[in-house]
């Protein structure tokens, strides 16, 4: 016959995020290791994806993980924990991108300046499906998405490679729904002229 504490470990992978973050308040570090299991993929992903450097990009999953260990007890659930935590992983993504800005000294790509105003597009489409498509494209995709100005990669990141809801995004960016979708089109243009370009070259 099962302990309790077999039955409760029996039970922690049928949890939700926000029970097995509560469990692990306890110290539980089971509870905790699945969340590190759930999220660890999609995390480094993301990342890897806004900082396009796999050695940084688990370095600050690393840290990520870190802070939600230090900072479980401050989560309140008027958010998801997957809110919660792309919050935290975005914010150390966006520090270090604007540490090396200063590092590098020089521009990395067009105007990241929040003054600039975002412009409302009625095109709600994804890339041409020539372009998505395309196994060849796929890699200049990527490059074209790291380039992208931080307020524009952030959201095409979230929504197109990592499909979450558009609410969900504007949890974790902090700016409201119809900033999100202005920011995605404006990224989606940029990302469509870019790649138009490419293929007349290529």
């Amino acid at each position: 016959m099962l302990t309790k504490q077999e039955l409760d470990k029996a039970d922690l992978p049928l949890m939700s995020d926000e029970a097995l973050l509560s469990s692990s308040l306890d110290g539980n570090m089971v509870a905790f290791d699945l969340l590190v299991d759930r999220y660890y993929e999609r995390i480094y992903g993301y990342l890897n994806r806004f900082l396009k450097d796999s050695d940084m990009a688990e370095d600050l999953l690393q840290e990520t993980f870190l802070r939600v260990w230090k900072k479980r007890g401050e989560f309140r659930n008027i958010a998801s924990f997957s809110t919660w935590i792309y919050t935290i992983a975005g914010n150390l993504a966006r520090s270090e991108w604007r540490r090396r800005k200063r590092w590098r000294m020089l521009r990395l790509g067009p105007s990241d300046n929040e003054d600039e105003p975002d412009y409302e597009l009625a095109d709600e489409r994804a890339m041409p499906d020539r372009v998505v498509e395309s196994r060849l494209a796929a890699s200049e995709l990527l490059d074209e998405v790291a380039k992208l100005p931080e307020r524009y990669r952030q959201v095409v990141i979230l929504r197109d490679i990592q499909e979450m809801s558009y609410e969900e995004i504007a949890g974790i960016v902090q700016v409201p729904v119809g900033t999100v979708k202005s920011r995605l089109n404006r990224g989606r243009l940029i990302l469509q002229e870019k790649l138009g370009k490419w293929h007349e070259n290529a």
